[in-house]
């Protein structure tokens, strides 16, 4: 089951109960903003997540992931790569 656009394990989420959020593939905006430029991405080129992009993993996705402070150290890419491969 697909859970986020980025690669994200959203069920593994300690901020998914807080604030009611149902993943990005289920709601319009993210609960911490007004856009995720992954999730837009994702959804401009109509793809699940972005393993499914011909570009994947893209400096954008690479950037999220590798983020000193939200960053998971490529974990979501290897998400992302998971999925693709179902």
């Amino acid at each position: 089951m697909i859970e986020s656009r980025c690669g994200i394990l959203c069920s593994e989420c300690n901020y998914r109960d807080e604030v009611n959020c149902d993943s990005c593939v289920n709601i319009a905006k993210p609960f911490w903003g007004d856009i995720c430029p992954v999730k837009s991405c994702c959804e401009e080129k109509k793809l699940s997540h972005c393993g499914e992009c011909e570009t994947f993993p893209c400096d954008l996705l690479k950037q999220f992931s590798y983020d000193e402070e939200q960053g998971d150290n490529g974990l979501r890419i290897e998400q992302c790569r998971s999925w693709a491969r179902q």
